[in-house]
């Protein structure tokens, strides 16, 4: 008997995620397919909440296509994560060595010692314009997927 997709499951996996709405329908976010298999631990924030629960009671073996509205998979864009920071605190968390454009993805520090990433759009005289929502908020997904092995 096969395994099936639990909520605590490790899968191994190819997979692609094509966006099907937005300014980007069309456009290819990842593929592995035509590399090695990726990795998943089911349950602890990798995939958004409504691209797991597609995966879950799957077998091992099989492979499949999903499709989900944006609300489903990474949510809506809020346009409130749409900010400006200080030259200040853009200064302190880029690359010194970089050339940043528009559409790059800089990390920052949290004030609590975590990570997060946002999107550059536009750097002024004293501040920088970054885009904080999930890259894929607001789009509609279809995500091709072939489980090869579930633990």
């Amino acid at each position: 008997m096969k395994n099936i997709v639990r909520s605590d499951s490790y899968l191994t996996l190819h997979y692609r995620i094509e966006l099907t709405s937005g300014p980007a329908a069309g456009s290819v976010f990842a593929d592995t397919f035509s590399g090695k298999p990726a990795t998943l631990q089911m349950g602890v924030g990798q995939w958004a909440p409504g691209l797991e629960e597609a995966l879950l009671g799957r077998q091992e073996g099989s492979s499949f296509t999903v499709e989900l509205p944006a609300a489903q998979a990474y949510g809506d864009r809020n346009p409130d994560l749409v900010q400006k920071i200080t030259r200040e605190a853009f200064e302190a968390n880029r690359d010194p060595a970089a050339v940043y454009q528009p559409g790059d993805i800089i990390e920052f520090s949290a004030p609590n010692g975590g990570r997060y990433s946002g999107i550059f759009k536009e750097l002024g005289d004293t501040w920088a314009l970054f885009d904080f929502n999930h890259p894929l908020a607001g789009s509609d997904l279809r995500v091709d997927v072939s489980l090869i092995g579930v633990l």
